[in-house]
């Protein structure tokens, strides 16, 4: 498995990453430790966690992720991987996550990073996330920024936490050796961009690694933030490579498949767009004409985009795990990349 090193960090991780966000609803222990191994038997050292999974998160399951792994952790050599995990911040009604965190402040992530390495069974993460933003930005499928969300309901300026009073935090737990770097995840341009600036300028820790969603249906990376990535250094790993399982062709062969999109009603509202289903069944049949499955070509994809670090993968099974791991020997030929840019012009960004 080929490797990449996470900015300036000098971590090394493989070329393809093992989410774990099914596992405590989805996936049993025993389904978890099974993925776990295989993943490292397969050259996969980079383990991507939350405080807040599984997904979707609720109060009965929060934090059960966090700690089944640990029970996996508690067993392994620590450096035989590498280990990340998200502070969740506010603006997403989850009072079960530390009474519904006010803002990422310092006592929320120190807590967060508390409680995590407890769950964890480890002493350290090498990656620690903020999951998203604290600040107005939009996310989880909403495109377009809001400036009325700017204000309270009272119609006063939200006083935001400040992007230095984050890194100071985080630079804390960096010289305490709770955390080896740090990354940013659902982040906009202007966001890494400050965080960058403000590290600079004031010697605190840099941004070794930015995870956003990246797929054949969002490709809203590639508007800017590529840029950023490239002269900046940061490297990117990309999650939900899949689509929900969108990408898989599962829905499009049958709408009523069990799966997140179905099981889990207002789940995925990213993927809950007009255009979703033609787009689906327009790369389903990109692949199956070219002699690929539309897993190995919406993985292969991104797998070999020239500016992703890492794709984060994740399965409820193991046959699907392997199927995803395998795919990353699959190389697109110059025909399939042209076609696949035609559908994009045709059908651009269909679920950002």
């Amino acid at each position: 498995m080929d490797q990449i090193t996470l900015g300036d960090s000098g971590i090394r991780v493989s070329r393809i990453t093992l989410g774990t966000m099914t596992y405590g609803d989805q996936n049993t222990q025993q389904d978890a430790e099974h993925q776990l191994d295989y993943a490292l038997a397969n050259g996969i050292n980079f383990i991507d966690t939350a405080e807040m999974y599984p997904v979707p998160p609720r109060a009965e399951t929060v934090t059960r992720t966090e700690t089944m792994l640990g029970h996996w952790i508690k067993k392994q050599s620590r450096d035989r991987f590498v280990l990340a995990s998200k502070v969740a911040g506010p603006r997403r009604g989850m009072h079960w996550i530390r009474g519904g965190p006010s803002g990422m402040d310092r006592a929320n992530i120190r807590q967060a990073v508390h409680d995590s390495l407890q769950r964890l069974q480890t002493d350290y993460l090498d990656v620690l996330y903020l999951h998203w933003p604290e600040r107005n930005v939009p996310m989880f499928g909403q495109y377009q920024f809001d400036p009325h969300a700017e204000l309270d309901a009272e119609g006063q300026a939200i006083n935001w936490v400040p992007i230095q009073t984050q890194l100071e935090v985080l630079d804390e737990l960096v010289k305490e050796g709770k955390i080896r770097a740090i990354g940013l995840s659902n982040e906009q341009p202007w966001g890494l961009m400050e965080f960058l600036r403000i590290a600079r300028e004031q010697g605190l820790p840099r941004i070794a690694v930015l995870q956003n969603c990246y797929n054949l249906m969002n490709r809203g990376m590639e508007f800017g933030m590529t840029e950023v990535l490239y002269r900046e250094g940061v490297a990117l790993a990309a999650y939900s490579p899949l689509a929900f399982g969108h990408l898989t062709a599962k829905y499009v062969d049958d709408p009523a498949t069990p799966g997140r999109v179905t099981l889990f009603e207002g789940y995925a509202k990213r993927y809950k767009k007009p255009a979703v289903p033609a787009a689906a069944k327009a790369y389903a049949e990109l692949a199956r004409s070219h002699g690929l499955t539309p897993v190995q070509l919406a993985l292969s994809f991104v797998y070999h985009r020239w500016f992703v670090g890492t794709t984060i993968i994740g399965a409820t099974s193991l046959g699907q795990l392997q199927e995803n791991v395998a795919a990353y020997q699959v190389h697109l030929s110059e025909e399939v990349l042209a076609a696949i840019e035609q559908q994009h012009l045709v059908m651009m960004n269909p679920a950002p």
